[in-house]
């Protein structure tokens, strides 16, 4: 069994590092998706989410609006609120569905995508590393990041030079919240730089599996 970490800052590319790993047999736990599961009508997280910011974070159907939580989180400086909140029941998730995975395969290599492996205060030092075995940081330049993030929200659409500035900011300010790439590398086990071309990702996660899964076995 291995646990591993896989992090990356926002547009670095690690979710398509994820499904590399996972066509290579990895089960790759994303963070985004359990908070998401959290964060749903029903679950602990949710009320105490509306508990703390208020009937404003929800929408006409009674799901959270996530626009309205992330600005007031990002633009108010209420970020370390919202962590507080989702952080702890996330990485409590992830190491209940860990346990359910090596309960039926001890070889199997799991590896959680999170961009807050570091930034998370919960447990601090010693919760990270004594979470994971093997920690992988995928890298990319700042502005290659930011262009990827505007991208995203762009979903293909063309946008207005206030909306792209828009955008920039905010992935600027979201940046500020992590830590640098260059800190992050030195408590890395391996790094993937994802500046280029796909094949480039992929040529280096082809040549990390095989390692990561005779660690496992």
């Amino acid at each position: 069994m291995l646990r591993v970490g896989l992090t990356g800052g926002l547009g670095s590319g690690k979710s398509t590092a994820a499904r590399l790993f996972a066509a290579h047999g990895a089960r790759v736990l994303s963070a985004d998706a359990i908070a998401r599961e959290l964060m749903e009508p029903g679950q602990a997280v949710y009320a105490a989410i509306v508990a703390r910011f208020g009937a404003g974070v929800v929408m006409a159907d009674g799901r959270l609006d996530r626009g309205a939580l992330a600005r007031m989180a990002f633009a108010e400086g209420r970020v370390e609120e919202l962590n507080a909140i989702v952080h702890p029941a996330t990485i409590r998730r992830q190491a209940e569905l860990s346990e359910e995975i090596f309960a039926r395969d001890r070889s199997a290599v799991v590896m959680v995508e999170s961009a807050l492996i570091f930034e998370t205060h919960y447990g601090g030092e010693a919760g990270w590393r004594s979470r994971f075995d093997k920690l992988i940081l995928v890298t990319a330049p700042e502005e290659v990041k930011i262009a990827r993030f505007v991208a995203r929200c762009a979903g293909g659409d063309e946008i207005s030079a206030a909306r792209r500035e828009e955008l920039e900011g905010e992935a600027r300010r979201r940046l500020a919240q992590q830590i640098p790439d260059e800190q992050k590398s030195a408590l890395c086990d391996y790094v993937l730089a994802n500046g280029g071309a796909l094949t480039e990702l992929e040529w280096q996660v082809d040549q990390l599996w095989p390692i990561l899964k005779a660690a496992a076995e």
